[in-house]
């Protein structure tokens, strides 16, 4: 299956935090969508990894992606390097995706910078033919996006372009509410985490409040770019 837009993330939720809202008015646009996650979270204070991952199953669900796998690299010690480029360069391969939206380029959890980087480095890698790498014993074809973007996550990073989500804002929450285990639960008897705190939904809030009314909407998310980002015509922009 040939993907438009493949998202990379550190962690299950990471893209439904991130990006979330673009990544449903892209599938409402009738672009296939697939997240690839690589790793299940395992050293997160609160919840199972097998609880996260049908957390993500239904976050999927809500969100319409055609396509979600994990995998399976070490949370908190997977490395920008070829044991671990490999595997993401396979599934590239795999989707063919012309976007690749990754992790912030530099974040309070250090998975987000090194998944920035691992994913940044595997879709150039991707494109070089001599770089071998098969499914099933069948022999993969290069393939190289045609950009990659970052998110924006806990921390402030001034954006390169903004988009408008406050049509797909409820819909985003909801897919972020699809992991009970990691935020806020008046019932829960798991010790209190930066994410699960009541106010980080609500900096959440503020912050796609923040970026979409520095385009003139109610909620927009934002996005870096490691290089220029062009347009054909002054009409491309809002």
């Amino acid at each position: 299956m040939k993907l438009d837009i493949l998202v990379v993330a550190a962690h299950p939720d990471d893209a439904e935090l991130g990006c979330g809202g673009t990544i449903l008015k892209h599938v409402k646009a009738g672009k296939k969508v697939g997240v690839v996650d690589l790793t299940r979270g395992e050293l997160g204070t609160r919840g199972t990894p097998e609880g996260r991952h049908k957390e993500a199953d239904e976050a999927g669900r809500i969100l319409g992606l055609s396509a979600r796998e994990n995998l399976d690299l070490p949370d908190g010690f997977f490395q920008n390097s070829e044991s671990h480029q490999i595997p993401l360069i396979r599934v590239i391969r795999k989707y063919q995706p012309d976007i690749i939206l990754a992790n912030a380029i530099h974040d309070r959890h250090p998975d987000h910078g090194r998944g920035s980087d691992l994913a940044f480095e595997a879709s150039f890698l991707s494109g070089l033919a001599r770089i071998e790498t098969s499914i099933d014993g069948k022999a993969q074809q290069a393939w190289r996006p045609k950009a990659v973007y970052h998110y924006i996550q806990s921390q402030f990073i001034m954006p390169d372009f903004v988009v408008d989500i406050t049509e797909q804002w409820e819909a985003k929450m909801e897919s972020i509410r699809a992991f009970r285990s990691q935020f806020f639960d008046p019932s829960s008897k798991e010790p209190e985490t930066f994410i699960s705190r009541p106010g980080f939904l609500k900096l959440l809030e503020a912050r796609a409040t923040e970026l979409g009314q520095g385009i003139g909407v109610q909620y927009g998310e934002g996005f870096t770019s490691r290089r220029w980002v062009g347009v054909k015509s002054l009409f491309d922009l809002v």
